[in-house]
């Protein structure tokens, strides 16, 4: 079998390096470009031992220090910089499979890239979604680009609902009546409210179930993170938010479920254990191996699911309202959670802050219709830039 030729947008990070992992065991694969923002160490030992005929740095500071030690290596891989290489070793014609792993708004373009290409994409980037929404969805149409959501919830709804040849499942969807994200609830869902301002970075990104990069776990702690899945839900499956439904899970067993018309449901199970999602975009529509243990029934406790409290996760609730504005509202709510976590992260601002700066925003910027990528990024930059000045005004500690 010749081998398929796959992309790794980010593979520093824990989705890439999950990747690599899966591919490790399944020799059927070969690399052709890795990209990294600034860790350039690990990327070279991910080149030196891939091999791939390309390796892309954006930042250019690291981008000199990868050169010096490509300079020093005797590889046959070529080192390219900036974004527009990104939407390059995306589109490029040997590529058969494109995962999209860079965190935020930064792998927007080269997503689309790999999609307008018509190339099987492995969506984990979520805000890249979230963010051109309809437009991302109508270059899958238009190319015949297969989409496979990666974030686990997805990836459960997709392998529930029947199978389809170009992994767009609208036309499947007049059989479902709602389909159900389970969250795990992070590490704050028993504490109490009062105590959020007291939450430092460490404890946030302290995931109870998942092992994450630092954004995401604290989107994580928030319900950002189920926020913007339940906007990247309704765009994948063409549903409106009035069928999509999110349920706490502690146990992040049951990854989400499809409520079918007849009354059936079905739920995906499994261990928590990204390389499961993962290995599942690789192979469709077969199956690969993971490396993941095998979900043992008898070990395990009670499941336990229960609705989420808007109240005290706010961000859910603004990712809900983002999902049924459409247009520009979700690139607002995501610029703006963007620049907030940075801040929390970076000690500015506290935790309890986040969804505060994120509300001023989405109610001080107009939602508009997103007919176009300029307008999409217009409306980014200008949601970040609104938000940095809010923090500088009325937040910084």
């Amino acid at each position: 079998m010749t081998a398929r030729t796959i992309t790794i947008l980010g593979s520093t990070g824990s989705i890439g390096q999950n990747t690599l992992a899966v591919l490790d065991a399944n020799p059927g694969y070969s690399i052709h470009a890795l990209t990294a923002h600034q860790n350039v160490e690990l990327l070279m030992v991910q080149c030196e031992k891939y091999k791939p005929a390309y390796a892309v740095v954006t930042d250019p500071a690291a981008g000199e220090r990868m050169a010096e030690l490509l300079g020093k290596a005797d590889l046959p891989t070529q080192l390219l910089h900036g974004e527009d290489a990104l939407q390059r070793v995306a589109s490029d014609d040997p590529v058969e499979i494109v995962m999209a792993a860079i965190v935020g708004g930064a792998g927007l373009e080269s997503t689309l890239a790999a999609v307008q290409a018509g190339k099987r994409l492995l969506l984990a980037n979520k805000e890249a979604l979230v963010m051109t929404g309809d437009l991302l969805m109508q270059a899958a149409v238009a190319s015949g680009a297969p989409i496979i959501p990666i974030d686990s919830e997805h990836n459960a709804i997709f392998q529930c609902l029947p199978p389809v040849a170009d992994g767009l499942h609208h036309s499947q969807m007049q059989h479902v009546s709602k389909i159900v994200l389970t969250a795990s609830g992070g590490p704050f869902l028993q504490t109490a409210v009062a105590d959020f301002t007291r939450v430092t970075p460490v404890q946030a990104c302290s995931h109870p179930k998942w092992d994450m990069g630092p954004k995401i776990s604290v989107d994580s702690a928030t319900l950002m993170n189920k926020g913007l899945e339940f906007i990247e839900a309704c765009y994948l499956f063409g549903l409106q938010p009035q069928k999509v439904d999110v349920l706490i899970h502690p146990q992040s067993i049951i990854h989400s479920m499809v409520h079918f018309r007849d009354g059936s449901v079905l739920a995906q199970m499994g261990n928590p254990d990204m390389r499961i999602p993962i290995s599942y975009g690789l192979g469709w529509p077969h199956r690969i191996a993971s490396g993941a243990a095998s979900l043992d029934l008898t070990a395990l406790q009670h499941l336990q699911f229960s609705h989420p409290d808007l109240d005290k996760f706010p961000c859910l609730r603004l990712g809900m309202e983002a999902a049924r504005q459409r247009g520009t509202a979700p690139t607002l709510l995501n610029a703006a959670n963007e620049v907030a976590v940075a801040a929390f992260l970076a000690g500015t601002i506290r935790f309890s802050d986040i969804p505060l700066i994120i509300q001023q925003v989405m109610s001080e910027i107009p939602c508009e219709p997103a007919p176009s990528l300029a307008i999409i990024r217009s409306t980014d930059k200008q949601a970040r830039s609104f938000a940095n000045d809010l923090i500088i005004k009325d937040f910084c500690r």
